[in-house]
């Protein structure tokens, strides 16, 4: 009988993934189900998890198909977006150069402590100690 509902609980939950585009918690509230036991069935019932995944990759489907109706209507947007996500291996992808040195002196060399004062370096080594027990 349990095992019975649970069935309905499950179909019903997959419909309304299907209805909702593959939102959980849409899909949850539609079938009456929490999404603590939604992602409990997900991790246990491995023909669930399966059932959930090819929503997913219909959802995936359809919303690139969307995505190319836009790119044939002339959007600007959807262009510059496609060409960012599927067009990296021909370049189309923004970067940030940062330089990692300072004057033209790698960050990561070795500094000569020695030409410090006492009091610099004892300042130093205070600070050291008074952060060595917190978490970085």
């Amino acid at each position: 009988m349990a095992q019975n509902r649970t069935h309905k609980h499950k179909a019903a939950v997959l419909a309304a993934l299907e209805k909702s585009l593959g939102i959980a918690t849409t899909a949850c509230k539609i079938a009456d189900v929490s999404r603590t036991q939604f992602y409990q069935w997900l991790k246990d019932d491995e023909d669930f998890a399966k059932k959930v995944q090819e929503i997913e990759n219909v959802t995936l489907d359809f919303v690139e198909s969307q995505l190319h109706k836009q790119i044939k209507e002339n959007s600007t947007a959807a262009t510059i977006f496609f060409l960012k996500t599927k067009g990296k291996k021909r370049g189309y992808i923004e970067r940030q150069e940062i330089d990692h040195t300072t004057q033209g002196e790698a960050i990561g060399s070795s500094i000569d402590l020695s030409k410090l004062s006492t009091e610099v370096l004892l300042a130093l080594e205070k600070a050291a100690d008074e952060n060595k027990d917190e978490p970085s």
